[in-house]
């Protein structure tokens, strides 16, 4: 990491609200070409870390760098950042060409300069072709893909996300996370994302900030926060975990870490409770006492059990806290 370009740094930023809420002793280094993610529930600070990079709110305390310069008295427009947000925001009475040429017409770029690069932008999100269209004749991803290209046309050192693909249905959001992905890695730009998605987080991220009340509970890869959480609450908010109380400590176990056998040593014994298949795995529930132990397994293993089936469990992996 030492090697690499450092593009945006929070050093010790603090952001209250007049109610008390908010974030405090903020310190985040990002490097160039990085796709951060901040991941945690609403109400815990995110988007409000990502309005003051974007300068929408102003910081009660630290500094905000990016390339080495500080930026927290700059207003967004003059700020090197773009931000897409949830909504869109494209102006219903403009066309898609208007849409994306506006911020660089402000900017006085050549007509000639602005006809290329909102022919390069559409081709790059795979919208080539609906330049006379208006945003009400798109679909909601379309549209998010507009704002995506007009964001990227203005040329940010840092693209700030905010939740953008919360409003669209599962699958036209997995195309769009694959699509930023792709874009990003071609472009080699930094990218700020905010979500309360942990698939999405995973997805997507180099790394990933977990978030819980204005805290930082951890920051790393998405296999670095998968296997060794470094708390109960990021084990319990990244991927499926099971919870099982063990002389006074809690054992965490992933349900892919559950491995159900018939003899030989086992972790916990119980009954199955409910199979269900998944497609390419089976969801198995077994009742351990008080607690319900949730197991994925081939369909093969399923195939041998029934419901209420004595069954032992041995875990190949835990995690103790």
């Amino acid at each position: 990491m030492s090697e690499r370009t450092i593009k945006l740094q929070i050093k010790d930023m603090t952001k209250k609200y007049d109610n008390g809420d908010g974030v405090e002793h903020i310190n985040l280094t990002i490097y160039e070409g990085e796709i951060v993610t901040m991941l945690g529930p609403s109400g815990c600070g995110k988007s409000t870390i990502l309005r003051t990079l974007g300068g929408f709110l102003d910081t009660t305390s630290g500094d905000i760098e990016i390339d080495g310069k500080s930026i927290i008295a700059l207003p967004p427009e003059k700020r090197p950042t773009a931000m897409v947000f949830q909504s869109y925001n494209l102006w219903p009475h403009m066309t898609i060409y208007e849409n994306l040429a506006f911020g660089l017409k402000l900017r006085k770029v050549p007509k000639a300069e602005i006809d290329a690069s909102v022919k390069h932008h559409l081709e790059l999100v795979s919208m080539s072709g609906c330049e006379k269209k208006y945003p009400g004749q798109l679909s909601g991803g379309q549209q998010q893909r507009i704002a995506i290209a007009r964001s990227l046309m203005l040329k940010p050192a840092v693209l700030l996300l905010d939740e953008p693909f919360s409003a669209l249905d599962a699958k036209i959001r997995q195309q769009m996370r694959e699509e930023l992905k792709k874009i990003q890695s071609e472009l080699g730009i930094t990218v700020v994302f905010v979500t309360h998605d942990q698939e999405e987080a995973m997805a997507l991220s180099h790394r990933i900030v977990v978030m819980n009340k204005g805290v930082f509970e951890q920051v790393g890869t998405p296999t670095e926060i998968y296997d060794n959480p470094a708390s109960k609450y990021v084990a319990s908010f990244i991927g499926e975990m099971n919870f099982l109380d063990k002389d006074g400590k809690t054992l965490a176990v992933r349900p892919e870490d559950v491995t159900i056998i018939q003899d030989g040593e086992s972790d916990i014994s119980g009954t199955v409770r409910t199979i269900m298949i998944l497609g390419h795995y089976v969801e198995v529930n077994v009742q351990c006492g008080e607690t319900v132990v949730k197991c994925f397994v081939d369909r093969e293993v399923s195939d041998k059990l029934s419901i209420g089936d004595p069954v032992k469990l041995k875990f190949t992996k835990h995690h103790v806290f």
